[in-house]
């Protein structure tokens, strides 16, 4: 069985750290008007808001690590390292299309869709399917698992940007608990190699 190398630990290690530390520093710094309950990641790094660069920065990091996890992922069916590369490149582009300051823009929200989709079932595309002993993230049955929580955290998400719930709560769920998958799968397949 081939594993993953070490340096996927560090990229795909870096994506939840990254991801949250970066939404912490940015809401901080955009003051008491921002409410990160009801508003959504995009206000952060939307053009003219104050962490714009920060959120930018952080996105086109989080995407080149989605991208150089898939690349170390060899021991994963490569349907599911494309779709994880898909979703890396989708952060990337968001940071062409950032949010309007006000309202909603089709670009970013169209982005946003397919990197949430991409993301969301790579772990099943990637699940390997023989006799073989398969790192546990690599199994079919934990990946199905972890792609329907992905699921249904984005329908969460949906839900609560059509009702003007708590859309900030629900994606940071979101995309943390897909920023933090590959990394899982990395450790596992380097558990398994050792």
């Amino acid at each position: 069985m081939r594993s993953a190398p070490w340096w996927a630990l560090v990229s795909s290690g870096c994506a939840p750290v990254l991801l949250v530390g970066s939404w912490m520093i940015a809401q901080t710094r955009q003051g008491p008007e921002y409410d990160p309950a009801r508003q959504t990641l995009s206000v952060l790094a939307s053009y003219g808001a104050t962490s714009y660069w920060l959120m930018t920065g952080m996105l086109l990091v989080l995407g080149s690590c989605y991208v150089l996890t898939a690349h170390a992922l060899r021991p994963a069916a490569p349907a599911g390292r494309v779709a994880l590369a898909g979703g890396g490149l989708c952060a990337l582009a968001l940071t062409l299309v950032p949010a309007p300051s006000s309202g909603g823009a089709l670009e970013h929200g169209a982005v946003s869709t397919v990197g949430l989709v991409l993301l969301a079932v790579w772990p099943p595309l990637a699940a390997v399917r023989d006799r073989r002993p398969v790192p546990w993230g690599l199994r079919l049955d934990v990946s199905l698992a972890a792609s329907a929580l992905m699921g249904a955290s984005a329908l969460w998400f949906l839900a609560e940007l059509q009702s003007a719930g708590a859309p900030g709560v629900a994606e940071r769920v979101v995309t943390f608990v897909q920023a933090l998958w590959p990394f899982l799968v990395v450790v596992s397949c380097r558990r398994a190699a050792a």
